[in-house]
């Protein structure tokens, strides 16, 4: 059954379309990420999903656990009952210690203090932040900031998460330590709407994804399928000196489905990659590497590899 369902949403920012005839679903405890270049559509598309923007057309309707089917705008409050939140920028109180912010948080949902008190231990616990429960979030590193916004958005026992962009400035320790507790969560049932510009987290998290462009959807499935419909199964990297010459090799190019240059570095796309590395061989300068095709590739050849600015 659907938590979520979006249909037809369209957004214009006077004579710019921002979000063109987007449709997409998510069903109980799956994760589905939306990825996409800067000014793709996706925080704008979260923010309709909270009723945060309104939709200039199109249907937001989310479905309540006896099956009441509710619509936003015009059912927020109920909806929002039933959602956990966490931004990409940093909205925790500085006033108040770890243990206020979960206490404050959770009235704004009606619920009694008693009934939040009792959460508040299990709550730092999961956010691995039980030694910092008296604990500003101005000393607080950015993981621990990370994980007690979540801590947060589980207050009110939500059924769908919206997180957008919930890693971006961690270090490596401290997103892994971010990926746990969201996967502990979709193995308890929960359902997940996450955006992210990293591909291993996509991959990692995500039963689903959704790949938006220019606001229009362009690609959507499982993410071993669409590696396996849009790309050719090994890829060859060959940097170093003369590497860029070779990308016009038709010696090379016959063994190849596509070639791409990205700065000093040639992508050799192919069914077959051991004729490739044969004859890259006899160029002993070059420096080659070897790998299966993933996220990135698949990112980058539906998006393109031109830098896109913020908006």
């Amino acid at each position: 059954m659907s938590l979520l369902q979006v249909h037809n949403l369209i957004k214009r920012y006077g004579d710019t379309a921002v979000v063109t005839d987007l449709s997409f679903s998510i069903a109980a405890g799956e994760c589905l990420g939306v990825i996409g270049p800067n000014g793709a559509g996706k925080t704008t598309t979260l923010r309709m999903c909270l009723g945060l923007t309104v939709p200039d057309a199109g249907e937001i309707a989310y479905f309540a656990a006896d099956g009441a089917a509710l619509q936003m705008p015009r059912d927020a409050l109920a909806i929002k009952a039933q959602l956990g939140v966490v931004s990409q920028f940093d909205t925790l109180d500085p006033d108040f210690t770890c243990e206020e912010n979960l206490l404050v948080y959770g009235r704004y949902f009606g619920m009694r203090s008693a009934d939040i008190r009792e959460r508040i231990p299990r709550l730092l616990e999961f956010a691995a932040l039980s030694h910092k429960a008296q604990a500003k979030p101005g000393v607080l590193s950015g993981g621990m900031k990370r994980r007690l916004s979540l801590a947060r958005s589980l207050v009110n026992d939500p059924r769908l998460l919206l997180l957008d962009e919930p890693t971006t400035g961690l270090d490596p320790q401290a997103r892994h330590l971010m990926w746990e507790r969201l996967q502990l969560l979709l193995q308890q049932g929960k359902s997940i709407l996450l955006t992210t510009h990293f591909m291993d987290e996509a991959e990692r998290l995500c039963s689903r994804l959704l790949v938006m462009d220019h606001g229009r959807k362009i690609a959507e499935g499982r993410p071993r399928e669409l590696i396996a419909q849009h790309l050719e199964p090994d890829v060859v990297e060959a940097y170093g000196p003369g590497a860029l010459a070779l990308a016009g090799d038709a010696t090379l190019r016959q063994h190849a489905a596509r070639v791409e240059v990205s700065g000093e570095t040639v992508f050799f796309y192919t069914q077959d990659a051991k004729p490739l590395l044969a004859l890259l061989s006899a160029h002993p300068a070059l420096r080659t590497l070897h790998r299966p095709a993933n996220l990135e590739d698949l990112f980058l050849k539906l998006t393109g590899r031109q830098i896109r600015e913020d908006g």
